[in-house]
């Protein structure tokens, strides 16, 4: 029998409190007709106010949707509502052969996928235009590290050069080399405290960057994704993977403009070794990895190459996920905690940051900020990346008493992510 979601990891896929209300009243069979599942996928036709109902389909294994609403949310309550109705009534929803309309889209997809997944067709036009983004990336950096220079010459608080760093971001940009174009940004944001330190290991990823090919293939990998290159999650699983039962301990999602990011991160029951899985989506829309806090997934990793590899793409999937063990996970003390980052940092200078379990820590609110306290070290609560809502609801889950806490431990405090109630019940601590 095919495993089914839970109504939680259902939810977690919407992309608003609206989308969840709404996919509520979608999630029994009245509506619904034509309904249909081959365990990779489902499909349906939904009653709307036309008189023509709205088809859905959704691949499983990534999962992807498709929907004839004119909804610009992704997934759509219709999607959604689908899925609910999967999770709550299995029986409303046989298992049969696709719908022509529906497996007309699923054959589409993998078309698309396959064609993604194919080498490209000339290789040496491949290496030629690699050669000439590598000298547009060296030269750009070069120009950075004299910007760089030419302010510390005339003095952080001579203000007479300062300016935007706009125009050198966009210098960079040119250069293909985001990476440092979205960190030259950052300058004019940052206090004055700060620059110099930011100064500095900017001036170190631009020299770094100048001089990829002389150095050690794992560092030089690190540089790379640090300035800008990015890797296909299919050309990563070209690589070696690694095959574990994988602990999901969090997710977060952020959002501009311009893109929703998701952030799961995991740990191998097996292996212990820390990922790190992204996922993206339009405004509005929901990334499409949606996998339930505190489950296992029993799943193949690849890494992105690195001196301190974290990020990783998920390959081939050996079931879905199931609940996790009762017992929180295994976890650090702060003074633990803070060796484990600076042994990070001395593999990769530029890491902001490193996924870390503390356990037996309390929630302190003190007058210059947020704590959490093992009773021996303290570390501050980076208050930036976590909504006020979410820190009392830490105090809420503790009180008072010491608990296993999941976050991003880094120079600048620790984020938390999940925290494990009394009950060992995960509760996420990154929305309000």
């Amino acid at each position: 029998m095919e495993e089914r979601w839970s109504t939680e990891h259902v939810l977690s896929l919407a992309p608003d409190a609206a989308s969840r209300k709404a996919a509520g009243k979608l999630s029994s069979p009245a509506p619904w007709s034509g309904t249909g599942t081959d365990g990779a996928a489902l499909w349906g036709e939904c009653r709307g106010s036309g008189r023509t109902p709205y088809r859905t389909v959704i691949e499983l294994a990534t999962p992807a949707y498709q929907c004839s609403c004119p909804s610009r949310k992704f997934p759509c309550k219709h999607a959604l509502g689908l899925l609910l109705l999967w999770s709550g009534a299995p029986e409303a929803v046989p298992t049969g052969e696709a719908a022509d309309w529906a497996a007309e889209w699923l054959r589409a997809r993998r078309e698309r996928a396959e064609k993604r997944a194919a080498p490209p067709a000339d290789p040496e036009a491949a290496r030629r235009r690699a050669e000439r983004r590598g000298a547009r990336v060296a030269a750009g950096a070069a120009e950075l590290r004299l910007r760089l220079a030419d302010r510390i010459r005339h003095g952080l608080a001579d203000q007479s050069t300062a300016g935007p760093w706009e125009e050198v971001a966009a210098r960079m940009v040119d250069a293909q080399a985001p990476g440092l174009a979205t960190r030259v940004r950052e300058l004019d944001t940052l206090p004055e405290e700060r620059l110099l330190a930011e100064y500095a290991m900017l001036h170190l990823l631009a020299t770094a960057a100048t001089r990829i090919d002389e150095l050690p293939p794992e560092l030089a990998a690190t540089v790379r994704a640090r300035v800008g290159y990015t890797l296909d999650a299919a050309e990563v699983l070209t690589g070696p993977t690694v095959r574990d039962r994988w602990l999901v301990l969090g997710s977060r999602d952020t959002a501009d403009e311009r893109l929703t990011t998701r952030r799961v991160w995991l740990r191998g029951a097996k292996t212990g070794r820390p990922a790190l899985l992204l996922a993206f989506g339009r405004p509005g829309q929901a990334p499409d990895l949606a996998l339930p806090t505190g489950h296992l997934l029993e799943a193949e990793l690849a890494y992105h190459p690195g001196a301190r590899p974290l990020r990783a793409a998920l390959g081939t999937r050996y079931g879905a996920p199931e609940p996790g063990p009762a017992a929180p996970p295994a976890g650090l003390t702060v003074a633990e905690a803070v060796a484990g980052y600076g042994t990070a940092v001395a593999d990769d200078p530029w890491l902001d940051s490193w996924p870390t379990v503390l356990a037996g820590v309390v929630p302190v609110r003190a007058p210059d900020g947020w704590y959490l306290t093992d009773g021996h070290h303290t570390v501050p609560v980076r208050t930036s990346a976590v909504p006020e809502a979410a820190l009392w609801r830490l105090v809420a889950v503790s009180t008072g008493r010491p608990l296993t806490v999941f976050g991003e431990y880094g120079h600048q405090g620790f984020a938390p992510v999940t925290a494990w109630s009394a009950e060992h019940r995960p509760v996420g601590l990154s929305s309000s």
